[in-house]
């Protein structure tokens, strides 16, 4: 059953599209941040300073009319930067009160980058944000009207307590910089991007909650039984996905149904499986596992552009190249060079993830990633 929802095609005609022309190389990124939005969950971008990260939430935001909160966290950071400082006439009064005028608690989309600075004090209203939307101080309660949350950094999560804070992001996606080959179209996108006027607003935010609100209209019992199997597949990885979080990915297949059109899910929208992972080296055998299931989706149906699956890689072909990169590193190089070498190696990582082969991708990836380390 198809869906012809004026909202869905304001987000994709007068948003979406036009981003994926401003931001060179990041339709990934996109395509997730409307995934995120239309399913009313929270989306984490994992990925060196300099990529458009925080470019792209706040190109989103300035085509939503919406309440945006933006704020780089550091370690010195206090919860009133966040929340909004103490009301003092109302405490002379006796009244403990927050001043929330543009603040996080008044936000329907929220940015917040470097996350993992977040100290205890921050860290434990984040995760009542985050879990149920409601911010509580002292006797106050205030019930958000947080739509989606954002967040990036540059690393991952050690200590237990900012990996608690990761687990309330669904969806989690790493970006890179760019290969070679993109340089020229970015930096005329780029320079394009520094003069263009801000765009007009495309779509209101409480059109997207009552788009967001037909999810559970979705029908998913064609791909329910597939689904709890690749669960247990997904845990055999090592990735952490709970029972909640399983249940909470059930509104990403329902998402990347709606976002096609479409009222029934099919098993080409488990694609957004690639994106629950815990880890880096997670990512590759991932997005093997969930391809392999892709690979097997019927003709003719409506399909979201991240449920494509990537030509199959040639592992021996990445195993040469890999050997002529590892014996040139033996070499006394030039910053030039070794520079060359940082990039290539990241393309034949990119590669790699690709190969069918279980045991010969991870081996692959081990190869690699000891000489990324070497590189840094």
């Amino acid at each position: 059953m198809s869906l012809p929802d004026p909202t869905l095609a304001r987000l994709q005609g007068e948003v979406t599209a036009a981003l994926k022309q401003r931001f060179v190389g990041r339709d990934e990124v996109i395509d997730l941040i409307a995934l995120a939005v239309t399913a009313g969950e929270h989306l984490f971008l994992h990925g060196p300073p300099g990529t458009a990260k925080s470019a792209l939430i706040r190109g989103f935001a300035q085509a939503v009319q919406g309440r945006y909160f933006e704020y780089l966290l550091t370690r010195f950071s206090e919860p009133n930067e966040l929340f909004g400082p103490i009301d003092l006439v109302k405490l002379r009064d006796g009244t403990v009160a927050t001043v929330t005028t543009g603040m996080l608690p008044e936000a329907e989309f929220v940015f917040l980058d470097e996350l993992f600075n977040a100290n205890s004090a921050i860290l434990n209203n984040l995760l009542t944000v985050l879990n149920e939307r409601v911010y509580r101080r002292g006797a106050e309660t205030h019930r958000l009207p947080l739509l989606t949350f954002f967040s990036a950094s540059n690393h991952l999560p050690e200590d237990d307590a900012l990996r608690a804070l990761f687990d309330r992001f669904l969806l989690r996606c790493h970006v890179d910089h760019l290969k070679r080959e993109a340089m020229p179209q970015l930096l005329a996108a780029g320079w394009a991007l520094e003069t263009a006027a801000v765009p007009s607003i495309a779509i209101k935010a409480e059109d997207l909650r009552a788009l967001g609100q037909q999810l559970y209209r979705v029908d998913l019992s064609p791909v329910n039984e597939r689904y709890a199997e690749l669960v247990f597949r997904v845990r055999d990885l090592g990735v952490a996905l709970s029972d909640r979080r399983a249940v909470k990915v059930l509104k990403l297949v329902a998402a990347s149904a709606l976002l096609c059109g479409r009222m029934q899910a099919s098993l080409s929208d488990l694609w957004v499986l690639r994106y629950v992972w815990d880890r880096e080296e997670q990512i590759g055998p991932l997005a093997a596992l969930i391809d392999g299931v892709l690979k097997q989706q019927a003709d003719g149906q409506s399909v979201h552009p991240l449920a494509a699956v990537p030509e199959s890689v040639d592992g021996e072909e990445i195993a040469k190249l890999l050997e002529k990169i590892e014996t040139t590193a033996t070499q006394s190089l030039s910053l030039a060079a070794l520079a060359n070498l940082r990039e290539r190696v990241a393309d034949l990582t990119d590669r790699a993830a690709w190969v069918s082969d279980e045991r010969h991708r991870s081996h692959l990836l081990e190869r690699l990633g000891k000489l990324a380390e070497k590189f840094r």
